[in-house]
């Protein structure tokens, strides 16, 4: 009888055409072709980077989803903000902003190597001006929650040296120190336009309003609402009266309560940062279907 040579059974190949996703794909860093490198042995991708941090160094700088000025702005770099960059490509750079990990692209030319910030403007914009009296020459007009770097205060001026500029310093504090609550700082952005991805004094969306004031308490909230909504500070009991401060979560939109009936927030209705009933913002936020207009209400403080 003849040998009989085994079968061979051919074995199957496999071969990697991407990432397995896991997590949010707003504030996890990686595409198609690259990740950061703190995401090796995690997730797959064909190139690894070591972010490169750089500050914004205009008075603000729109994140995009896509490398292109007209695409959709998602969120919104404050002067003195870092954001780790992790690609550049023309005119630029992808990353992410170190405060909330969210991900977009920002026109390089608004990103820089600045030191270290010691001081943040508290007012709803603050002017740096060239010299130290309010006749000097503008240097730059700045927004709400924008670092520099400010020398040791002397009593004797009402200006602050900072940044090659000056300050009124009624309009700065130290970056920790900020006195006033989360509330008095939203009531300063009263007016301001609203703007889809904005998180400043110069234009701001309602995420990025509560997402501000707590910031510069030292309270680093998620960018969007749905991220928010769910994991900061604690739940209210149903029943619990809300009280100043409180975050109230409606199908897509919140605001900050400034006492137990009215809310400031940012909206499109008004096309506005405003003050009003939150009864009157309730029944206009009605969910899908005739869900519930309040979905969520958190407490920080």
């Amino acid at each position: 009888m003849a040998n009989k040579q085994p079968i061979m059974k051919a074995r199957p190949t496999f071969t990697l055409e991407g990432h397995s996703f896991v997590g949010d794909k707003r504030t996890t860093p990686i595409r198609g072709d690259l990740a950061d490198i703190k995401l090796a042995g995690l997730l797959f991708a064909p190139h690894y980077a070591v972010p490169m941090i750089r500050s914004c160094i205009v008075p603000s700088a729109m994140m995009h989803e896509r490398a292109d000025g007209d695409s959709t702005g998602i969120s919104e770099l404050i002067y003195g903000e870092d954001f780790a960059v992790l690609d550049v490509a023309g005119k630029w750079a992808w990353g992410y902003t170190v405060h909330d990990d969210y991900l977009g692209y920002v026109a390089l030319e608004a990103l820089g190597q600045r030191p270290v910030p010691n001081h943040m403007v508290t007012g709803r914009s603050a002017t740096l001006l060239a010299g130290p009296d309010a006749k000097s020459n503008t240097l730059a007009r700045l927004h709400m929650g924008a670092k520099l770097v400010c020398g040791d205060a002397d009593d004797s001026n009402e200006f602050l040296s900072c940044d090659g500029g000056y300050i009124f310093r009624e309009h700065i504090a130290e970056i920790g120190h900020v006195e006033e609550d989360p509330v008095t700082l939203a009531e300063k952005l009263l007016g301001t336009p609203y703007l889809w991805g904005g998180r400043s004094g110069h234009a701001i969306d309602c995420s990025g309003l509560v997402q501000l004031v707590y910031g510069m308490k030292g309270i680093y909230l998620p960018r969007d609402t749905d991220m928010q909504q769910d994991v900061v500070g604690r739940e209210i009991a149903q029943g619990e009266t809300l009280r100043r401060g409180d975050l109230v979560y409606f199908p897509g939109h919140v605001g900050i309560m400034q006492d137990g009936d009215t809310i400031i927030h940012a909206t499109a209705h008004h096309m506005q940062v405003v003050a009003e009933a939150l009864a009157d913002v309730a029944a206009r936020n009605q969910g899908e279907d005739g869900g519930p207009a309040i979905i969520a209400r958190r407490r920080l403080l």
